[in-house]
């Protein structure tokens, strides 16, 4: 009798052993499928928030967020590079929108017309993700070329987040490709804009917003 129980613990124990090996790989697997792919590359996306103060308004919430989820699909390969973005709206500014790149914050006039209010989010938005993602330097020399511009025209001059004209600010790529976002997003640009963006422009933004 006592060799019975001692044959039936040890199967139990080999049973009990094979059970917690089998849980433990399982486990391991799930982790690295959902995480990690061969080589390292990242599935489980980040998915930056957008924030928003005391200043936005419900109305505006939901369009923000509406567009947001919008632009979060077009730059999807890209979310794992930039963090989340505040939102603050202001009756009294000095342009339609602007962006701080040392708070992340992107700063709406209101009231507005929902296209109006649309593109002035993605064109800062656009903006946030230059200054966060580093990988945005490979999108440069090929963004430039499809504007037609020469390989060394600076990005974005020095000083140029401070005041100049409308014929200075359309003439910076880094405006143009932040009004090339707005396209890419929306399927056009909603409102008349001086900077002018070729459709070679909008694909190349497009294909290395895709991973490309």
């Amino acid at each position: 009798m006592s060799k019975q129980l001692d044959c039936r613990r040890q199967w139990l124990g080999r049973v009990l052993r094979t059970a917690l090996l089998l849980v433990t790989l399982g486990v391991v697997v799930s982790s690295t499928t959902s995480a990690e792919r061969p080589g390292g590359t990242t599935l489980a996306a980040h998915r930056p928030e957008l924030i928003f103060d005391d200043s936005v308004g419900a109305d505006f919430q939901a369009l923000a967020l509406q567009t947001w989820d919008h632009f979060l699909v077009v730059f999807q390969a890209r979310s794992n590079c930039f963090a989340d973005v505040r939102l603050h709206a202001a009756y009294t500014l000095d342009s339609r929108a602007g962006y701080d790149p040392n708070t992340a914050t992107v700063t709406v006039q209101v009231p507005g017309t929902p296209a109006k209010l649309q593109s002035a989010l993605v064109h800062e938005w656009a903006h946030h993700v230059e200054f966060q993602c580093r990988e945005h330097q490979a999108l440069r020399a090929a963004f430039l070329a499809a504007q037609g511009l020469p390989p060394d025209t600076p990005w974005r001059p020095d000083g140029a987040l401070g005041n100049r004209s409308t014929s200075e600010w359309a003439a910076e790529p880094s405006e143009q490709y932040a009004e090339a976002t707005v396209e890419l997003v929306l399927g056009r640009r909603p409102l008349p804009a001086p900077a002018q963006v070729s459709r070679e422009a909008i694909r190349v933004v497009g294909e290395w917003a895709a991973g490309d």
